[in-house]
């Protein structure tokens, strides 16, 4: 048994009280919250090449039934629902598409030039710190001439955001967008495609390149018609040595609605019936092939494939990877 005499009962009383005088120790002071995201940019290589996926940021839209032309509010909040995306808002993403062939920068689109949604207008940004100079870009594809296309173009002072590089657009999509009499036709809150068409080209037209899809438009890529989006929407497939990868850009918007979807009819797509056969054609062509596909609203960054069942078309994410 142990043994506690008085004195030994004094001093731990002394040094209890003592302990109780002394400071409290302080706790660690928490982290502060970081508010924001890092630069947003993925390579991957694709046979010979490297791409990067540079996110432009995004456009978070009300969800409303007018949105999907032939397909109810219950209807598309389901298919978001079915996401696990929430049912108000929609968030909708832009990735421009970059491809280094070890000879040549190209660039697919542009995206909004900070133009279009508060939070969305970071492509410069991201370009910098993915530590491309937009001056060594040697040539600019442009899939089609809607405003988060090609408004990137130009600075925020109106200069040539690509100094030195060529542009090039289809020629269906030109003739479409710079028709005087097609623009006089057209209901007044369509006009301003036509009219940021000519802010966009205004002192760049003569230097612009046109090209019919079809044609190989860089070395490895080649260009595809793809019309229904616009008149002149076009896609690019980009090969390289047994690797191929096909840039959908618009042929679809978020895949929770229009990959599993592909009859519903987009409120931008100028000709929704001809979007929607143009859509199963190159989604047939993915899957078949087991081809890798990226959407410019895709989710970043944008790349996976394209799933056929009997039900329809799904979209699976490209696994990321450190390695390249």
């Amino acid at each position: 048994m142990v043994q506690i005499d008085r004195r030994t009962l004094l001093a731990g009383s002394v040094l209890g009280a003592a302990a109780a005088a002394l400071p409290a120790t302080p706790s660690l002071a928490a982290a502060p919250l970081a508010g924001k995201q890092g630069p947003g940019f993925y390579r991957f290589k694709l046979g010979d090449y490297e791409i990067t996926a540079i996110t432009d940021g995004v456009w978070v839209v009300p969800v409303k039934e007018q949105m999907v032309r032939n397909a109810s509010l219950e209807q598309i909040q389901q298919a978001l629902s079915d996401a696990y995306l929430p049912k108000a808002k929609l968030m909708i993403t832009f990735t421009v598409l970059l491809v280094n062939t070890g000879s040549k920068l190209i660039l697919i689109d542009t995206g909004t030039g900070g133009k279009i949604a508060p939070a969305a207008g970071a492509f410069e940004g991201n370009l910098a710190a993915a530590g491309v100079d937009p001056k060594a870009i040697d040539t600019v594809l442009i899939s089609h001439l809607h405003f988060d296309h090609i408004n990137g173009l130009k600075t925020k002072d109106n200069k040539l955001a690509f100094p030195n590089a060529e542009i090039m657009v289809p020629v269906p999509e030109w003739k479409f967008w710079m028709d005087d009499a097609m623009m006089n036709k057209v209901p007044a809150h369509a006009k301003r495609y036509f009219q940021n068409v000519r802010r966009v080209f205004g002192n760049i037209g003569d230097n612009t390149k046109h090209f019919e899809p079809g044609v190989e438009v860089a070395p490895g890529i080649k260009s595809i018609a793809a019309f229904g989006h616009t008149p002149g929407h076009t896609v690019f497939q980009i090969s390289s040595g047994k690797d191929s990868l096909m840039a959908l850009c618009d042929t679809s918007g978020p895949p929770a609605l229009y990959v599993r979807n592909p009859d519903w009819h987009s409120m931008f797509d100028t000709d929704p019936k001809a979007a929607a056969v143009t859509r199963k054609k190159l989604f047939d062509q993915a899957a078949s092939e087991r081809m890798l596909v990226y959407g410019f609203h895709y989710p970043f960054p944008g790349t996976g494939y394209i799933a056929k069942d009997g039900k329809g078309y799904d979209f699976v994410p490209s696994q990321w990877s450190p390695l390249l």
